[in-house]
């Protein structure tokens, strides 16, 4: 445990341990199994899983599956591999509100006999008109009287199936003219005659998410039921059906402010729909916001936690700029990266001094200040590529402005000669295809002689032994602070170069076994992944996760 509280959440655990409220804390994520986790949700792992590692506690995996019509054992996969990548681990097996659906239908029951629950043959318009506004009460249900033995009887036929889906509800019965909407005799129950990924066909009415969440809490001891903010409203029904019920437990509910980030879309829905419109290339697309897109995008584990601390955790809320993400995305992968070259537009240089057959090898650090990460081997053949936009035939540009080779004048290629280029070939199109050079003997690893200026330094890699590769370059998907805002459809802020792909680069040859997932930085390019899926033996595929510095601000 740590000697200070982190937020208002540590501090609470913090004085409900020393003053023997709770032994040991147990907190819960209870996710929906109906999409992928997004941003938000890492943010809410890293929280409830946290608090339970930093004060010695447990915290739970839920998944609320009350609702089989949405949910897919693809997410519930998912959801799982997102959790353990982010690097915590759940309290024994995963748990699902199925696990409770027998308790809760009992409980259910015992509302019934005691006069607070009752079956509603209200419509839906209907409902929505007897509930009221935020300014004016509801009206009770001329269903709301019923006896406990007609209750009962229709509940039971409801569970056996006797009516249609929507035709009848269970409700809670409350209060019609409660100020708090949740009060007003919420539903508990519906009929859904759908297949559950988990308990099969054996029910075709399934409990609310309110009615659900904190019996299960209760069921499974949870000290600190901690949410996001917009359900504190929801929090005096949470308590009123604790107080109702003969629970084991009384867990408490905490609220804390959601994470919102600019320039990003987190609803399931709309993701879906990104997802299903063929917008993206799937859920995980390096593009999306959710857990395993940003994995693919080369976002690491630590990154995240670090930027989840960033943030803090209040009640206070408001919108992260999305720049704090890419600030906690570099600092980590300039720490941890391990460097190399790549050539993303290429431009051959062949060396006139050079026999055909010339092989030398030069070595480079892995990482400047990382000495675990130890060295690698750099050929220098003959022909070797540079970046097309290293070079340009106008020598008359200034030092300060143009720091790369020029025809006629000197440049140092990293960790290698410095060289000088004396000629361009063009072809039919009076395109440059080719620059012939020079290196100049006895500059690696020392100093220019004298009367030889190199403008500055650049990078290469060997024309026959470099490696293929296709290159994936990155941008935001949203080119709009508050993309679905405003009333607008979200998809006009679509960003039409959140996406560009290079074939024929050319990487060092260092990056033969790179593994999927293993990130670098590439000199003046940025941090790049191998991508897990795609990348096979021969087929090397490169995303781009972020460059080397903030762009944005100059391109919109």
């Amino acid at each position: 445990m740590s000697d200070k509280p982190s937020n208002f959440l540590a501090t609470i655990i913090e004085e409900d341990l020393a003053s023997g409220k709770h032994d040991q804390i147990v907190t819960r994520f209870p996710p929906e199994p109906n999409g992928y986790l997004h941003i938000g949700h890492a943010k809410s792992i890293c929280v409830n899983f946290g608090l339970a590692q930093q004060f010695g506690g447990e915290c739970n995996l839920r998944f609320d599956d009350t609702n089989p019509e949405k949910e897919e054992q693809e997410y519930i996969d998912s959801i799982k591999a997102d959790i353990n990548w982010l690097g915590f681990h759940w309290k024994g097996r995963e748990k699902y509100t199925s696990d409770y659906f027998d308790q809760l239908y009992d409980w259910a029951v015992h509302l019934i006999n005691n006069g607070d629950a009752y079956v509603c043959h209200l419509n839906a318009d209907e409902a929505r008109e007897y509930r009221g506004t935020l300014t004016e009460p509801g009206k009770n249900s001329p269903y709301r009287d019923r006896s406990v033995e007609e209750n009962l009887d229709l509940f039971t036929r409801m569970k056996n199936g006797e009516f249609a889906e929507g035709e009848c509800v269970l409700r809670a019965k409350i209060d019609m003219a409660s100020p708090n909407m949740n009060l007003r005799d919420p539903i508990i129950y519906r009929i859904r005659k759908k297949e559950h990924h988990q308990t099969g066909d054996k029910w075709c009415i399934y409990p609310s998410y309110d009615f659900a969440h904190g019996q299960s809490d209760a069921l499974e001891g949870i000290t600190h039921s901690i949410c996001t903010l917009e359900f504190e409203d929801h929090r005096p029904l949470y308590d009123w059906f604790i107080d109702k019920l003969p629970v084991p437990a009384k867990p408490r509910q905490y609220e804390f402010a959601r994470l919102n980030v600019n320039y990003t879309v987190t609803s399931k829905r709309k993701l879906k729909r990104l997802v299903d419109e063929g917008i993206v290339d799937g859920w995980d697309d390096p593009r999306m916001p959710t857990i395993s897109g940003m994995r693919r995008r080369g976002i690491t584990p630590r990154a995240l936690r670090n930027f989840a601390d960033m943030v803090g955790t209040s009640r206070a809320g408001g919108v992260v700029d999305l720049g704090m993400l890419e600030f906690a995305i570099r600092e980590d992968l300039n720490e941890n990266a391990p460097r190399a070259m790549a050539v993303l537009d290429p431009l051959k240089v062949v060396f006139t001094n050079l026999p055909d057959d010339h092989r030398e090898v030069f070595t480079a650090p892995g990482h400047p200040n990382r000495d675990d990460l130890g060295e690698r081997e750099l050929p220098f053949t003959k022909e070797i590529y540079i970046d097309r936009s290293d070079f340009n035939e106008d020598n008359t540009l200034s030092r300060k402005k143009f720091k790369r080779l020029v025809l006629g004048e000197w440049v140092r290629l990293r960790n290698a000669y410095i060289i000088h280029a004396d000629e361009v070939i063009k072809d039919d199109n009076g395109e440059i295809v080719e620059i012939r050079a020079k290196v100049i003997e006895g500059t690696v690893g020392a100093d220019a002689p004298e009367g030889v200026r190199p403008r500055g330094v650049i990078h290469w890699v060997s024309a026959s032994e470099g490696l293929p590769a296709e290159v994936r370059l990155y941008d935001r998907l949203f080119n709009h602070e508050t993309p679905d805002r405003g009333g607008d459809d979200f998809l006009r802020h679509i960003n039409p170069e959140s996406l560009k792909v290079l074939t024929g680069c050319i990487v060092e040859p260092s990056l033969a076994d790179a593994a999927p997932e293993s990130s670098f930085q590439f000199e003046r390019e940025g941090y790049f992944v191998v991508d897990r899926h795609e990348t096979k033996a021969g087929q090397l595929v490169l995303n781009k996760t972020i460059g080397l510095k903030e762009v944005w601000a100059r391109k919109v």
